[in-house]
């Protein structure tokens, strides 16, 4: 508006004339430009934002930055003590392209949180000058080497901007570049723990007790039947204040002997191992029994037996018990109950708050899907949340089988479900093969053959002049079956492959044979443990930079990526998964910071995942 574009061109242009003599043409009191010092001053910010609006020179200083640059963190004056949980990054720096994806989040939290400084410094070594990028402006401006007065003067103009408008907008760049990357990268991580969780291995059919361990409220307790309906549920107070011991190992020892109860499940939470000694002394006083007892993680389950889906479940049932029902189904079957939680609720990761919530959970979802259709779901007794997880059904529709198995009787074949309502032929052709129906009409329906492939396998049955039933399961017969023979139109070689391999092993559960970890007796809190304790542990967590390990001390431990193996780890998971039963060696505790570092690392042994 004062005219001073047109000085900042000339000054671009015309190189010979001094800057101040060349701003005498350009004052404009009218326009609060009284001299030539402000009228200069003003052109300085005039290109000041051409450099800014500039794309190539940008992107040249900041991929430069991005491959040279560090990220640093510094904590804020006085925060000291109130951050102190952050304090590994109280002074740290590190290269910003390889900085891992859980540091990241950490400093970008402890930002968020009001106690950490973040910087981007351009080069490795902290220093003031940033020589390449004053060259690359300097070049970009043509004033490198300065040949005049005019060369200088732009050359102190490059600098200003540099420092005052294309570095603050680089570092703002690239810190949401390192944020995203590590978000994606912990997304990934959050739902890699999520399908190891879901696909942990049942322990089936069993009569089970599920403790929901509590101290001053007592202990929760629900009993329920191989199909995980409820036969009893119980408050018993074996702790303090009420001490109720002897009690309560009478009264759970006479539910036991009357419902012949297999397993007991013990939720991980506050009183866990407290609670499991009641049940080491009840078997101690009871050596005829044979039942199991098995601690599991209780991620999620307040959440659920607050939730309005438990509250339909279970009506009459009271909120504090219901966590004790989840806890006892999830053993039994951990996809189907897990399923009933939201997935950001089952804590799959340490920074899951804080990443974008909506990829999150689109991610986590599309994981719950894709392990529900792995494992296969028995429409004759899941659930309306297992259900909705099915490609193609929804929640209505999902429903609706339910409401018709309740109302018609269990289904016998699968294309009785085309008689429920709302569920059109689309949604059947993309739930079908995921649906099974065990003991029914057509024995191809309790396997993962889509019904648009039964002719196929009653080709192969007039090939090899069997009927169906002798050709299931009867892998000596499907070996000789040359797949490419039953090649068609519509299914070629992968899919012929695939149903061969299926009627081998109809229904097979992808989920591993059910183990569980023995926590060492008299190891029940962080001050129990000393450097060298080798324990038995249950993986809880697996992070690119370790895994965390439950040994039954409330607190997690980890083993860090180099402490997972005697050989170079590049991924943790290709050691270690979800749900594992691991051996470690105790290298190091910090009780005010509660932190224990683990070794997998054990002299004279190999490590069997569980």
């Amino acid at each position: 508006e004062a005219g001073l574009g047109a000085l900042a061109e000339a000054l671009l242009k015309n190189r010979s004339t001094p800057p101040l003599t060349l701003a005498n043409q350009f004052l404009n009191p009218s326009k609060n430009v009284p001299d030539n010092v402000t009228a200069l001053e003003g052109a300085k910010h005039i290109i000041s934002e051409q450099l800014f609006e500039t794309p190539t020179l940008i992107q040249n200083l900041r991929n430069y930055i991005w491959n040279h640059g560090c990220l640093k963190s510094s904590v804020i004056r006085r925060q000291e003590h109130a951050g102190q949980k952050f304090s590994d990054y109280f002074n740290y720096q590190e290269a910003i392209r390889k900085i891992p994806s859980h540091r990241a989040l950490a400093i970008f939290r402890g930002r968020n949180e009001g106690f950490l400084k973040v910087a981007i410094n351009p080069t490795a070594i902290e220093s003031t000058e940033f020589t390449y990028g004053k060259q690359l402006i300097r070049q970009h401006l043509n004033c490198n080497p300065p040949q005049n007065l005019t060369d200088q003067w732009l050359q102190d103009v490059g600098a200003y901007a540099l420092t005052n408008k294309l570095l603050p907008r680089i570092e703002t760049d690239l810190c949401l570049k390192v944020r995203d990357l590590a978000e994606t990268e912990a997304i990934t991580v959050f739902a890699n723990n999520l399908r190891d969780l879901l696909l942990a291995a049942p322990a089936g059919p069993k009569i089970t007790i599920g403790l929901d361990p509590g101290i001053r409220t007592g202990v929760k307790l629900a009993l329920i039947d191989g199909t995980g309906k409820i036969i009893t549920t119980e408050t018993i107070y074996p702790h303090p204040p009420k001490k109720q011991w002897s009690q309560s190992i009478n009264k759970m020892t006479a539910l036991i002997k009357k419902h012949t109860v297999e397993l007991i499940s013990i939720g991980n939470g506050t009183g866990s191992r407290e609670t499991e000694k009641l049940i080491t002394d009840l078997l101690t006083e009871n050596p005829d029994l044979t039942l199991r007892s098995i601690i599991v993680s209780e991620a999620g389950a307040s959440i659920y037996s607050a939730s309005e889906l438990a509250a339909h479940e279970f009506p009459n049932l009271d909120v504090s018990l219901r966590g004790a029902v989840s806890i006892a189904r999830r053993l039994q079957d951990p996809l189907a109950e897990l399923v009933k939680i939201e997935a950001k609720s089952i804590g799959v990761g340490q920074y899951q708050h804080d990443v974008n919530q909506r990829n999150l959970s689109r991610s986590l979802n599309a994981v719950v899907e894709d392990c529900v259709n792995a494992v296969g779901v028995d429409v004759n007794t899941a659930s309306v949340a297992l259900l909705k997880q099915v490609s193609g059904l929804t929640e209505s529709v999902s429903q609706n089988i339910v409401n018709y198995r309740n109302e018609q009787g269990p289904f016998q074949s699968r294309s009785q479900l085309k008689k429920v309502p709302r569920l059109g032929d689309k949604a059947y052709e993309q739930a079908a093969g995921f649906l099974r129906i065990a003991n029914g009409k057509n024995p191809l329906d309790a396997s993962a053959v889509h019904p648009e492939c039964y002719p196929i396998v009653k080709n192969i049955a007039q090939k090899t002049n069997v009927s169906l039933a002798q050709l299931i399961h009867n892998e000596k017969i499907l070996s000789t079956v040359d797949p490419k023979t039953l090649m068609t139109q519509n299914f070629g070689l992968p899919t012929i492959i695939d149903i061969i391999s299926e009627l081998k092993k109809p229904g097979r559960d992808p989920r591993p044979e059910f183990k569980n970890a023995q926590f060492k007796t008299g190891i029940e809190k962080l001050a129990d443990l000393i450097p060298g304790m080798v324990l038995e542990g249950v993986v809880t967590n697996v992070a690119n930079f370790g895994a965390f390990v439950d040994i039954g001390v409330h607190q997690d431990g980890l083993v860090h990526i180099s402490e997972l193996a005697h050989t170079f780890v590049k991924d943790p998971r290709q050691i270690v998964k979800t749900g594992n039963i691991v051996t470690v060696r105790v290298l190091n505790v910090e009780p005010t910071r509660k932190r224990i570092q683990l070794t997998m690392k054990i002299q004279g042994q190999s490590q069997t995942m569980h």
